[in-house]
């Protein structure tokens, strides 16, 4: 699984700073979190390529939707054929809807967009799904976790083979869950050979929003969490007029959520220039895994008990 951070600025862009968007890469499908304005030309910089499984927006205000109808477009000039769709708040298509209509976006591969709500299930898949959550900004807005299911435990082929078992498909029904009976009648149960089952991984996106209990729940032992961070403390009052968060806020959410790595995004263009004042308190709070992506980094995430043995 990979993250790139094709825009991570407020809503005003910068030089350093493209307005907001994520590209989640996982096996081979591609999940575009939010649309900022340039988003298609950050995908050709970035070499991320245009072959979008679904996009998912967290709210309506242009910063994070004007790079659609663009996007769209040029996926109808490169022959998209396969259908896409497009998640949004609830209450909110008919605001998408009007947005291509006013740009005459009206592309001829299949094309819906669904209304979501809080707490509802995106997508489902056998080995994912992405959820939605609360979030609290000055509209109708939503955040998103994509939550792998846990994978199976560890074979133990040496224990496997000290019981007798032979190898072969016996190994394979015994680690797909399954009892199997040896030839001289002894049954060898699954849990004696297999461990207990591996977490997989999970990636929280709140876009823009205050810190909320919604987000501390889902973002509860992830992987990556992807927070608003547009202020310093010292403009907590600014903050809480606009519905964003301080990096100080977002760094403590991620402390009680217990989260591996914290990415803050959407940061305000009067530190353009120089983050030193931010990143100073989310090191402070959180450690050295808080962290500013730049326009086109990418991380990997990988599994815990990978990265436990690294």
């Amino acid at each position: 699984m990979e993250v790139t951070f094709l825009g991570t600025g407020g809503a005003v862009p910068t030089i350093q700073r493209n307005t907001s968007s994520i590209l989640l890469r996982r096996e081979g499908e591609r999940f575009l979190f939010d649309v900022g304005e340039g988003t298609q030309r950050q995908m050709m910089r970035f070499e991320t390529g245009f072959g979008v499984s679904a996009i998912f927006l967290t709210h309506m205000h242009a910063d994070h939707v004007l790079g659609l109808p663009g996007l769209l477009q040029t996926m109808e000039f490169n022959d998209r054929t396969d259908p896409l769709s497009i998640y949004v708040p609830a209450g909110t298509r008919g605001d998408i809807e009007e947005l291509l209509d006013a740009t005459a976006t009206d592309p001829s591969y299949p094309l819906t967009i669904r209304n979501i709500c809080p707490g509802d299930t995106a997508l489902e898949h056998d080995e994912y799904t992405i959820q939605t959550f609360e979030t609290d900004h000055r509209t109708r807005s939503i955040g998103y976790a994509l939550v792998e299911r846990d994978r199976k435990g560890r074979f133990d082929r040496e224990r496997a083979e000290e019981l007798g078992v032979p190898v072969g498909p016996k190994f394979r029904q015994l680690h797909q869950g399954t009892p199997v009976e040896l030839d001289d009648g002894t049954v060898i149960d699954p849990e004696q050979v297999v461990g207990p089952p591996r977490p997989g991984r999970r990636v929280v996106y709140t876009g823009d929003t205050r810190p909320t209990a919604s987000t501390e729940s889902v973002a509860t032992n992830a992987d990556l969490l992807i927070h608003d961070a547009m202020f310093t403390h010292n403009r907590v009052e600014r903050a809480q007029q606009t519905r964003h968060s301080t990096v100080r806020e977002a760094a403590k959410l991620a402390v009680e959520a217990d989260v591996e790595r914290l990415a803050l995004t959407h940061i305000s263009s009067r530190y353009a220039t120089d983050i030193e004042p931010l990143a100073e308190s989310a090191t402070d709070i959180f450690g050295s895994n808080a962290f500013f992506p730049d326009n086109g980094d990418s991380i990997s995430i990988q599994y815990d008990d990978v990265r436990s043995k690294g």
